[in-house]
Parts: structure tokens; sequence; C-alpha cells
């Protein structure tokens, strides 16, 4: 049956329109997006605010949801990135597989009020508690996959190649039991999740990092991936840094960008500490980056040269990472203001075609979000997936804000209620009683891992 919109304001490939008229095929495609429609027809659903399409959460630890807001006091005299990693590891492993159900079907119902409508799991947690493989091995994948249906968002399921502690570690540590694989483990792993037929489910591969993962074992999987994208964390701290410069004589990036074939398959997280020349050799080969603005300010892990990712023109998207956030625009907000306190200026990434830095910032988001879910179209365009958010009009954020400023306070002006309603793959996926159902088995996997203190 077809899905019909009429919004007042749609935000298409070129910008801004008025009176769209949207609808959406029976395969969850867009089969039509027609602006100047000046009446909406009687089956359509009309929208009297604004239509946006969502954008991609391109780097997702699910799992982590259960440990936001739990690593907020410091118990030593010093904190930073590995002191938290050392204590995320208790979650990673104690969680089972219903609990990480449970907890990722809460953050997905969080993710979609939040903006997104397709997530990608950069999924390592594959082992048992004890370490010992599943029976299926697909175990942890498929229960991530059945929270994703639970709450209505589309998935890419990332498997994860991690066979190592450090460059100068070949094992794995004691508490790293339940991420180990080979290349060969992580191909027949997508090859699965592909073939199996789960609506709105998707399949790539990851490599953790380069520390995690040995040179050949890293040209093993990229060549016999199948298609799809292919993440690797990626210069996210300057101690991976200078590990990768006292091994290998290169930066990580630079390293990565000469000794592998990159291409639009690859998508860079975090990146943060890229040299001008490094996001240059990224641009020149097509691949992309996935910038984590509130994980990289949580861990502090460093603020990234945003300005040289936007002019070089490479392909950029969103991730959530460790979900201290669940919305993609306090992401965006975070992105602009790190480099304003770091420049000491304003609007730092607008441009002279482009003042306003939410559009911007926006608009190349968007933009990047189909290669890093392994899709050939997104947004709100004939023959992408029909997804799309409804702005809600009488947000306090927006009231008196002209229509052409929506995008500004949007992003400015916070905080923002949730999208009134989302779309995916021609459906509305916004449901109260589903909700409190999820967010009642959340609450119960929490009191599991965490004891009174949850």
């Amino acid at each position: 049956m077809t899905q019909r919109v009429w919004a007042a304001r749609a935000w298409l490939p070129a910008g801004w329109h008025e009176r769209v008229l949207l609808e959406a095929g029976d395969d969850g495609l867009w089969r039509s997006v027609t602006p100047d429609v000046s009446a909406p027809p009687a089956d359509a659903r009309v929208v009297d605010a604004a239509l946006l399409p969502g954008l991609v959460d391109a780097h997702s630890h699910a799992f982590q949801r259960a440990f936001a807001g739990m690593a907020e006091r410091r118990e030593a005299e010093h904190d930073d990135f590995w002191s938290w990693r050392d204590r995320m590891y208790a979650v990673a492993n104690r969680i089972t597989p219903e609990q990480m159900r449970a907890v990722a079907a809460q953050l997905y119902v969080e993710l979609l009020r939040g903006g997104y409508t397709q997530v990608c799991e950069f999924h390592y947690l594959h082992h048992a508690v004890d370490g010992r493989p599943y029976a299926d091995p697909l175990t942890m994948a498929w229960a991530l996959a059945d929270a994703a249906a639970d709450a209505g968002i589309g998935l890419t399921l990332l498997p994860v190649l991690y066979e190592r502690a450090g460059f100068a570690k070949p094992a794995l540590r004691d508490d790293q039991r339940r991420f180990a694989t080979s290349a060969d483990d992580v191909v027949a792993m997508q090859r699965r999740i592909a073939a199996s037929g789960r609506s709105n489910v998707r399949a790539g591969v990851a490599i953790h990092s380069l520390r995690a993962a040995a040179p050949a074992s890293i040209v093993r999987l990229v060549d016999q991936a199948d298609a799809g994208p292919i993440h690797i964390h990626i210069a996210e701290q300057t101690g991976e840094v200078d590990d990768c410069l006292a091994t290998t004589g290169q930066r990580p990036i630079e390293w990565l960008s000469r000794q592998h074939r990159l291409d639009a398959r690859w998508q860079l997280v975090h990146a943060t500490h890229a040299t001008v020349a490094e996001i240059d050799a990224v641009a020149a080969s097509g691949a992309g980056a996935v910038i984590c603005p509130s994980t990289e300010a949580n861990l502090g892990d460093g603020l990234t040269d945003v300005a040289s990712w936007l002019a070089s023109g490479v392909p950029l998207s969103i991730g959530s990472d460790s979900h201290v956030t669940r919305d993609w625009r306090e992401e965006l907000r975070l992105l602009e203001y790190g480099q304003r306190l770091a420049l000491r200026r304003r609007n730092v990434n607008a441009a002279s075609d482009q003042p306003s830095t939410a559009a911007r910032l926006f608009a190349r988001a968007l933009r990047g979000s189909a290669p890093a879910a392994g899709f050939a179209r997104w947004g709100l365009l004939n023959g992408a997936r029909a997804d799309a958010l409804v702005v809600d009009a009488k947000d306090p954020a927006l009231l008196g804000i002209d229509a052409s400023r929506l995008l500004d306070a949007l992003v400015f002006s916070s905080p923002a209620r949730p999208f009134v309603d989302v779309m995916v793959a021609g459906r509305w996926v916004i449901d109260a009683q589903r909700e409190a159902e999820i967010g009642t088995r959340f609450e119960h996997a929490m009191r599991e891992l965490w004891g009174q203190s949850a």
C-alpha cells in the first residue's frame, strides 16, 4: 500500500522546499518526491511543520548504553580513555544475549527519537562470558538484530576483526576474551548476516584498530569480504598515534592510506588526530570519516580538524559511539562548539556559500550517511529508503523562529524535544506502548547488570 506524506516544508537534496508530496512504495523506498504540490491528497498524512530525512548513526557500541552515566566519577588520581576502557570491560564481560537485546532495544528507541533511522553496529562482543564461542557464533549479533526489529530502526551489522591487545602484544588480554576473531570468522559472519533475509538489516565488516589486528589479517579481510562498508577505529588517541609511529614509523592514517587500497567502502572512525596531509590522502581515496563528538568529548580524545575535513570534500557522518548522547542535534552542536572553544571564533563550520552552520553540518552528515551504512542513496529523494522525521512545531526552541532558521534553532537552541514521529522504510515506527515495554525490559536488564545501584 502506498504511503503518502504531504509536508508544508521538507529538506530535499538541494535544501528546503515548500509543499512537498512524498510517496513510498511497497518496497519501502521513496517512489516520488514532488515539491510545490499546492494541496495534499485526501489519503496523505499532512505534516504542518517540517519534514527532515533521518540520519545514519554511523558508529555504535550498543552494549555501552548500559554504561552511560556510570563512569563519571574519578576513581584514581588520573582518568583518561584507557582507564575508562578498563571499567567499560566490566560491562562487556557480564552482559548476556538477553540483556544485550534489552539494552540495545532501549538505545534504538532513543536513537529514533533523536533523529537516527539507521544504526551501524561496530560489533565485537561475540563470545560467551567465559570466552568460549556460542553454538551459533552470531548469537550476540542476532540479539542486536532482534532489538532493531523491536524498536523499528534499520541496522548495519559490522562484525569486527579483533585478534591482539596492541602493536607489540600478539595475544588478547583476558578481559578481551569475548572479542577474539580472525579474518575468516568475520567474513563468514558478514555472509550469514547478509543471507539471513532480515528486514532492514545490512552487513559490512570492521577492523577494531591497527593495534588490534595484524597487517596480514587486515589484508585477508579486505580481500575476502563481500561488498559493503569497511569501518575501522583510527587515530582516536595520541597514545595510539605514538605506538603506531614507534612500530611502523608512520602515523595511523598515513600507514593505512599507504598500505591499503582505500576506497569509498572505508569509513575511518574518529580520525581525531589527523594531519592535513592525511586528510588529503583520505579525500583522494574516496573514503569517509565518522566523527563522534559527544564520545570524543566524554573520553577526552581531543578535537579533530573539522575545517580541513569539510574543505577536503571527504564524506562525513556522525556516530553516537558510547551513547552518552543519543541525538544528532546534540552531536552537531558539540562538533561546532568544540571548534569555537579551540579557535575562539563563532560559526566556524559555516562557509561563504552556506552561511548556516547547522545546515552545512547537517547536509554533510546526510551525504555521508549512505556510504557509512552501505546504501547507494539516502535522504528524501527517489529510490532512497523511505525514512523521515516529523519536527515538533510546538517545541519551545522553535516558537517564533522564522522557517528559514529552523535548522539553526534545532541544533543551537537547546534542549529540543524528540521528533514527533519517525518513518523507517515507509512505516511510522514511534509507538508509546512499545516504548514503555522496551523501557521496562531495559530497567530489568540494568538491575541485573548493576544491582540496586541502577
